[in-house]
C-alpha cells in the first residue's frame, strides 16, 4: 500500500512533485499554499482537497512534504501553538524538502518529537523539470528510520538520493552546493559580460569555455540566457541571495572569511534592492553586461 501524501508548499517545486507521484498513483490527499488559489488549482489538477487549514493537512495524510520559502515560512508551518502541522501529528513524518538553515531543521525535528512525530531533511540540488520527471538529486539528513520508511518515495522523486547524517548536515551540504553555484553563477556573468565588452562572439565564447577550464553546470544552465537575456525563473535571485547568506552565516560561525561567497551575495542583494530578485539568478549579468540598465 503506497501511503497518504500531503503537501504544504505548492510552488513550482512542490507542485512538480506532487504531479510525479501522482503521476506514479501516490494517493496525493491534501495540498496547502499560503496562496490559496494556488494550492486550490493544483487540487482541482490532481484530484486531491485543499483544506483551509493545516492542522487539516496533517489530518489527511501519512506522509508530508514541505517546500517553503525560508526559516520563517518554516517555524510558521510548525508553530506550537493555533494552527500548525503538528496538531494531531503523532505518527506522521515530515520530509522537509526546502533550503532553510541548519538549525530551522533542528528545530523543527525537536518539536516533531515532541507531538510524537518524525522529520527528515530531503534537500533538492535539482530544478523544475527535474521535479516533474523524478530526477532529483536528494540529500537527506535526519533520523535513519524515517529516512528508510520513506526511502521507496524518495527513490520515486529522485535520480540520485543520498543520506547524508545526523538533523542538520544536508541543510549544510545544500548551503555549500548553492553558494558555490552562485559563485559560479556570478563568475561567469563577469566573464561573458567582459567578452561582450571586448566584441567577442559570445557563443564562440560559450563553446570555447565549453571544452576548457572554464566550463562548469552554471555555463550549460545560465549561459546562453545571459546572453538573451532570458531570465525566466527557474530558481530565483532573491533564493540566490537568501541560500549564499545561509552559507556565510555557517562560514562566520566557524571562523572562516569567505571573499567570493561574499562578493556573491552582494551582487544579488543588490538584484534584489533594484526589484529584480523574481527573475532567475542569471538575471545577475545585467549588472556585468555593458549596457543593460538594471531599474
Amino acid at each position: 500500500m503506497k501511503p497518504k501524501i500531503a503537501f504544504t508548499g505548492v510552488g513550482r517545486m512542490g507542485a512538480n512533485m506532487a504531479r510525479r507521484l501522482h503521476d506514479l498513483a501516490y494517493p496525493i490527499t491534501a495540498v496547502f499554499d499560503i496562496h490559496r488559489p494556488t494550492a486550490e488549482a493544483l487540487a482541482a489538477e490532481i484530484h486531491a482537497a485543499a483544506p483551509a487549514t493545516l492542522a487539516e493537512v496533517t489530518a489527511a495524510a501519512d506522509v508530508h512534504f514541505t517546500v517553503v520559502t525560508d526559516d520563517a515560512a518554516m517555524r510558521a508551518i510548525f508553530a506550537p501553538q493555533g494552527d500548525s502541522l503538528l496538531a494531531g501529528a503523532r505518527n506522521k513524518i515530515f520530509v522537509n524538502c526546502a533550503t532553510l538553515s541548519p538549525g530551522i531543521h533542528a528545530e523543527v525535528e525537536r518539536a516533531a518529537r515532541t507531538a510524537g512525530a518524525a522529520t527528515l531533511e530531503a534537500c533538492m540540488a535539482s530544478s523544475i523539470p527535474q521535479a516533474r520527471d523524478g530526477t532529483l538529486y536528494l540529500m537527506c539528513g535526519g533520523d535513519r528510520s524515517a529516512f528508510e520508511c520513506v526511502e521507496p518515495v524518495l527513490k520515486d522523486l529522485s535520480a540520485s538520493l543520498r543520506y547524508v547524517g545526523e538533523t542538520g548536515r544536508a541543510a549544510q551540504v545544500k548551503a555549500l552546493v548553492n553558494m558555490v553555484m552562485n559563485i559560479h553563477t556570478a563568475a561567469l556573468a563577469e566573464g561573458l559580460g567582459l567578452a561582450d565588452a571586448l566584441g567577442l562572439d559570445l557563443g564562440l565564447v560559450r563553446e570555447v569555455f565549453s571544452q576548457t577550464g572554464a566550463a562548469s553546470r552554471v555555463l550549460q544552465t545560465d549561459g546562453e540566457d545571459m546572453q538573451k537575456r532570458d531570465h525566466a525563473c527557474f530558481f530565483s535571485a532573491a533564493h540566490a541571495a537568501k541560500d549564499s547568506a545561509i552559507a556565510l552565516d555557517l562560514a562566520h560561525q566557524s571562523g572562516l572569511q569567505l571573499p567570493l561567497a561574499e562578493a556573491t551575495l552582494a551582487q544579488y542583494r543588490r538584484l534584489v534592492e533594484l526589484g529584480l530578485g523574481g527573475l532567475d539568478k542569471s538575471a545577475i549579468a545585467e549588472l556585468t553586461f555593458l549596457g543593460r540598465s538594471p531599474r
